[in-house]
């Protein structure tokens, strides 16, 4: 897939280098009856141009299902749903945020403890918008009127939205490494986000 084929993409690639994107070649019936949904389309071609990994050394984009090859980190968006719900119950449930906790899927996380999500809510996967689980934000839980791509484009070029939807803070520069690359580096003795020796 040409990144053009999907605009959210197309823009975030404008900020984010594809260079070390790898297609995942997912079969999507195959995910779909395993989830029992479709998935957004803007995930999907970030499945196709990136796949899982790393943006900006702080945020990791999971895997729809595990794969038996994979990295460690990046091993499918069921565990982090699950974590994802249970924050949602510890932190006062419909109290906190009026939602049905299995409409809340995970999909990607960061180094500071966020989990960033959607909400299923409506039969268009294309119109749910992102959840952010937040460990240091406030509020702890946001919903984002806006898709994935858009949420990652947003926070790679907005400050104020940066300092309101993530737990940590991001290098300057954006970057994303996918999981087979960070996996390379590892092996050789490396720095896995920088590629560089340790120290």
């Amino acid at each position: 897939m040409t990144v053009g084929k999907n605009p959210r993409i197309a823009a975030l690639a404008q900020v984010v280098p594809t260079r070390h994107g790898v297609d995942e070649r997912i079969d999507w019936s195959a995910v779909e009856e395993i989830w029992g949904t479709r998935f957004p389309a803007d995930y999907v071609a970030f499945m196709e141009v990136y796949g899982a990994g790393q943006v900006s050394r702080e945020v990791g984009i999971l895997l729809p299902v595990p794969r038996p090859d994979v990295y460690s980190d990046w091993n499918g968006l069921r565990d982090e749903t699950e974590n994802a719900r249970g924050t949602w119950e510890m932190l006062g449930g419909r109290a906190a945020l009026d939602v049905d906790p299995g409409s809340i899927l995970a999909w990607g996380v960061t180094t500071g403890a966020d989990i960033y999500c959607w909400l299923t809510t409506g039969d268009d996967p294309d119109r749910w918008p992102v959840l952010v689980c937040g460990r240091h934000t406030s509020p702890a839980f946001q919903v984002h009127s806006f898709g994935m791509a858009e949420f990652l484009h947003r926070l790679l070029t907005d400050e104020e939205f940066q300092e309101e939807t993530i737990s940590v803070t991001l290098p300057e520069e954006p970057s994303f490494i996918n999981w087979r690359e960070r996996k390379r580096r590892w092996d050789a003795g490396l720095d896995p986000s920088t590629g560089e020796p340790w120290g």
